[in-house]
């Protein structure tokens, strides 16, 4: 690349949908392939959502990757910009890419077509029919049955045969798919032609169950954009009318019946409902919204109509974007599957060269008869396919990452899923974090010859236009009072101690103590400064040319279930940890009243050295806002962003928690663990079976079909294990129930 103009002009991404991928080493057999191609860079292939992107040079080697994937069996077509699945709320609605009732490969691409009648399928019942004539034929003719099971198996095996001549011509040439058709072909040569056609079945068998599974995890992704609304009542020109809900553009307005799901993001401008927010934050219980709050696509308003200003249009929703960032999540390999992945790529190999030593050795060197080592030779190479290993994570992980945002828990890629169940560590912001974020203005001191409401309007002026917590309960209490705040310029801040702004041809600062301290100004009444702070409140300094003129003191109150969420993480092994930029006595009042260890009067630098020096004890999980507290979040093992759909919570930090509730850094590490243990089990089976199974061919007691079987039966439990994890519930909410 020459420079940024010459890439946009000559090199551009492209994006096509994949039909018939299924499981990981598909994934690799195209990645190989379309990166060996000239003119393609940055290749991605993602299982979840069956896409491939890449860079090419120039469009005309667009073409060139629909013929190389095209040569391997997968049917390709170019994919437009990402978008919403716009459901029925029945989950049976497909997302249009296109070429709707083309694909012939799983059940998850063709809605009202059932698994059985699938591509996959029809090969196996084909199969399944072959093996049954050869059986019958052998039968009544006793003579050629030999020759029966041979002619059976070699059409059987001819599909997969041709497969993999396609992949060794695009780079892959010990494939499972290799492993199969060797054994196959050697078995007939040494007269085992009946269970080399039972192979064959059995290998077609086993990838219809992958397609199946695969199918099925990406059903738990797919069910969040079903949770949208087809249709929308929007108000135009005075009247109500229905239109599809991806129609709907920022500043329309909606109405939303009792029962019906919010078409959109918005803000509500009428009416007062109990709204249902389970299907986005994981939450049960549903919240009162009114005038002036935020509403989330997908939610239900339960008992009352609601008039709603959408401020988002369909594509970049809430849902909309927790749908993309759990496929990206998906495409986001975990240490432990990149290490398998590299693994397996030496392991096909090595297990043909170990299969050839157990055929050449015994017969050569201690005169063992070729016929028996042979077949058990070609038994290693069938128990050495690879697919219940290579599939026991990402599909662990898929489902992982499913359930954690069908919960309120966004999880950005199996690498930060597996690190939260690592951690030693938890690390807490104070204000919106363990606190609820509104705190309120509870004391109002004045300075001999100023009155409170003096104060109260300095401090306004200087606060307005602010989205701070503190400052807007200062602003919120200007407006209890009546006080109208008078105008500001040149306003300024001075990071993590106060904010400045020039009110009636005077500087006014609203700081903390420490700050008035550093500018010279006589602290009037410490006493009191220290009862208020050691009663958990924040005290705040207002100050006009360096003079105090008063001071003010807020309350923050704990969420309500921060004592039970610092309770469930110390009980999993955890240490919390609060650091706050907020004055000594308040953050050991609030810390104390949740039984954990605070660092206080910490600025945003020092926040990250404070992190830094928790990392030396092992991994650390920081949660925050998501906004003040980006330098923390960074340095943390993990960054978690407390927010409720804001986009900033969804594209910060490593992962969110929508439903704002401090047990929600519970349930990530429950999850997290769940989600390692699901691995380790499907890891500790893969090999497990093919240990067994190789111990037991080596010594005779069992041969291909077994073989072949145990690798199937193994794929089975590992993919079903996995789908397990769909159904996995936050034990904190069970308790609670």
């Amino acid at each position: 690349m020459t420079g940024l103009a010459e890439a946009g002009r000559d090199r551009t991404m492209h994006s096509w949908r994949v039909d018939g991928m299924d499981c990981p080493s598909c994934v690799g057999k195209i990645e190989h392939a379309v990166s060996r191609l000239a003119g393609v860079q940055d290749v991605s292939v993602n299982l979840m959502t069956e896409t491939l992107t890449a860079r090419l040079e120039t469009d005309e080697v667009a073409a060139e990757v629909t013929r190389a994937l095209a040569a391997l069996g997968y049917r390709i077509s170019p994919q437009a910009a990402a978008s919403i699945a716009v459901g029925n709320g029945s989950g049976d609605h497909k997302p249009d890419h296109g070429h709707a009732g083309d694909h012939a490969h799983g059940e998850e691409e063709e809605p009202g077509v059932s698994w059985w009648r699938t591509g996959k399928a029809r090969l196996v019942w084909l199969l399944v029919a072959l093996v049954a004539a050869a059986y019958l034929g052998s039968r009544l003719f006793t003579a050629e049955a030999y020759w029966i099971f041979v002619a059976a198996t070699l059409i059987a095996v001819l599909p997969f045969g041709q497969r993999a001549i396609d992949l060794a011509r695009a780079g892959s040439p010990f494939s499972i798919e290799t492993l199969m058709c060797v054994a196959a072909v050697g078995a007939i040569f040494i007269g085992a032609a009946e269970e080399a056609a039972i192979v064959v079945l059995l290998f077609a068998l086993g990838e219809l169950l992958e397609n199946v599974a695969a199918g099925r995890a990406r059903a738990g992704i797919r069910a969040l954009g079903a949770l949208m609304p087809r249709t929308a009542q929007v108000e135009r020109h005075g009247d109500l009318i229905d239109i599809p809900t991806d129609q709907l553009q920022a500043g329309e307005v909606v109405r939303v019946r009792p029962g019906d799901r919010i078409p959109s993001d918005g803000v509500v401008l009428e009416g007062h409902a109990a709204v249902d927010e389970s299907s986005v934050t994981g939450e049960s219980v549903p919240v009162s919204r009114g005038p002036g709050d935020p509403v989330t696509a997908a939610t239900i308003a339960t008992d009352a109509v609601l008039r709603i200003q959408v401020t988002a249009p369909a594509a970049d929703n809430t849902i909309s974007r927790i749908v993309r960032m759990v496929e990206e999540a998906t495409a986001s390999r975990a240490p432990t599957q990149r290490f398998i992945e590299r693994f397996s790529e030496y392991w096909t190999p090595g297990a043909m060269a170990v299969a050839a030593l157990i055929i050449l050795i015994p017969p050569l060197a201690f005169g063992g008869e070729w016929a028996i080592w042979i077949y058990r030779g070609l038994s290693v190479l069938l128990i050495a396919c690879p697919c219940a290993l290579v599939i026991s994570v990402p599909a662990a992980m898929a489902s992982g990452l499913s359930a954690g945002a069908r919960r309120g828990l966004l999880i950005k890629g199996g690498a930060a899923l597996e690190r939260l169940g690592e951690a030693r560590t938890m690390a807490f912001d104070k204000t919106g974090t363990l606190t609820a974020g509104k705190p309120r203005v509870t004391d109002v001191i004045a300075t001999p010859g100023t009155d409170e409401n003096a104060v109260i309007r300095l401090a306004a002026a200087v606060e307005a236009g602010s989205a701070h917590p503190l400052a807007r309960a200062i602003l919120d209490a200007a407006e209890a009072k009546g006080i109208q705040p008078p105008p500001a310029s040149e306003a300024a801040a001075v990071a993590g101690k106060a904010a400045t702004a020039l009110v009636e041809e005077q500087r006014v600062s609203v700081g903390s103590p420490r700050y008035a301290t550093e500018v010279g100004a006589v602290l009037p009444d410490t006493a009191a400064i220290e009862r208020l702070e050691a009663e958990g409140k924040t005290v705040v300094v207002v100050l006009a040319e360096n003079r105090i003129v008063g001071l003010v003191a807020l309350r923050d109150e704990p969420r309500p279930d921060a004592a039970a969420g610092i309770e469930a993480l110390r009980g999993m092994g955890l240490s919390c940890v609060m650091l706050t930029g907020d004055n000594t006595r308040t953050g050991r009042a609030i810390a104390a009243s949740l039984n954990m260890d605070v660092r206080a009067q910490l600025l945003p630098e020092q926040k990250l050295q404070e992190i830094e020096a928790l990392k030396t004890a092992g991994p650390v999980v920081m949660i925050g806002d998501g906004i003040n507290d980006a330098p923390a979040l960074a340095a943390a093992s993990v960054g978690v962003a407390m927010g409720g759909g804001t986009a900033v919570a969804l594209e910060t930090a490593d992962a969110a928690l929508l439903g704002e509730r401090v047990t929600g850094a519970a349930e990530l590490i429950a999850l997290s663990r769940a989600t390692i243990a699901n691995v380790k089990l499907n890891v500790a089976i893969a090999v497990g079976l093919k240990l067994l199974f190789l111990a037991t061919t080596m010594t005779g007691i069992t041969g291909l079909w077994m073989a072949i079987l145990a690798d199937t039966g193994a794929t089975v439990f590992v993919t079903t294990n996995a789908l397990r994890l769909l159904r996995w519930r936050s034990p904190f909410t069970a308790k609670a129930e």
